[in-house]
Order: structure tokens, then sequence, then C-alpha cells
């Protein structure tokens, strides 16, 4: 059974696994450690296998930009736990934390869909299923290559 524990600091040693286990999302080494050091200073939620002695199986780090918005800085769930409930989960309770701080805004970057990659594909399929919508697509904002979609929801 997956359990999401609340938002908390200094998560970085149960980030760090998970995003080294995701090396087709996350394989830019400079890129997962700035990850592992957000997770310690951001609000971070952790979806725990409660199963397997509370084993962390996924996590969602926030950043909040404004009184009225906050983004899914990065987000991450361990293979074996996709599509069994663990990143809705993560995204409900980070509404609800949300929506308890008076934030009406939550976006979230991906890797556009004029790129090829068969697993952002399905990382657009959730965040679409979540209720997300397309705000606007950045060419060049991750450098050429690697264009940027930003999604955006009400809370």
């Amino acid at each position: 059974m997956i359990e999401i524990q609340p938002a908390a600091l200094g998560m970085s040693s149960a980030v760090e696994p998970i995003l080294r286990a995701l090396p087709d999302w996350f394989g830019i080494e400079h890129a997962t450690r700035q990850y592992i050091h957000d997770a310690g200073e951001l609000p971070t939620f952790l979806a725990v296998d409660t199963e397997r002695e509370n084993t962390p199986v996924g996590f969602l780090t926030l950043k909040q930009h404004s009184e009225a918005s906050a983004e899914i800085h990065v987000m991450g769930v361990l293979p074996d736990y996709h599509r069994r409930g663990a990143g809705r989960a993560l995204v409900a309770a980070a509404e609800d934390y949300l929506r308890d701080k008076g934030v009406l805004f939550l976006q979230v970057k991906t890797l556009s869909a004029s790129h090829p990659d068969e697993g952002y594909g399905k990382t657009r399929a959730f965040y679409l299923a979540m209720g997300f919508r397309l705000l606007e697509e950045f060419p060049e904002l991750w450098g050429p290559g690697n264009p940027c979609w930003q999604l955006v929801k009400a809370v």
C-alpha cells in the first residue's frame, strides 16, 4: 500500500535513490545533483510502500513562486510503482497542501511533445490526465533539442 508523507524539508537522502533509478528522465548529472540539493530545501512529499517497511518509492518537490502560484519543481516515482497510484497521490497531496496555503495555480514543466522521447510522452499523458493544460511551449528554455512545455492547472 502506498502512503504519502506530509511535506518536509531535508529530504535529499530519500530522493537521491529514486532519481538515480530513473536515468531516462534524470540522466544529466549536474541537474540531478541540483534536484537532490533542492529536495533538502524545498517542501517535498514522499510516497512510501507501507508493505515494504515504508520504503520510499516516489517524491514530489514544490517550489512556490508567488502568493498565488507554485510549481512541481521535480517529481519521480520508481518504475515498479508506475501506474499504481503513487504519482496521482503525490499530486493530490501537493494540491491539498497548496490549497490550504491559499495558492491558486500549480504549474509543471516537462519535455515538449515536439521531442520524440517515449518516456516523456508518458509523463505528458500523466500530467494531462491530472488536469494540467498546456499554457506555453518554450523551444529553447532548456537549450536546443530540449523544448519545454509549461502546463498549468487551478488548485
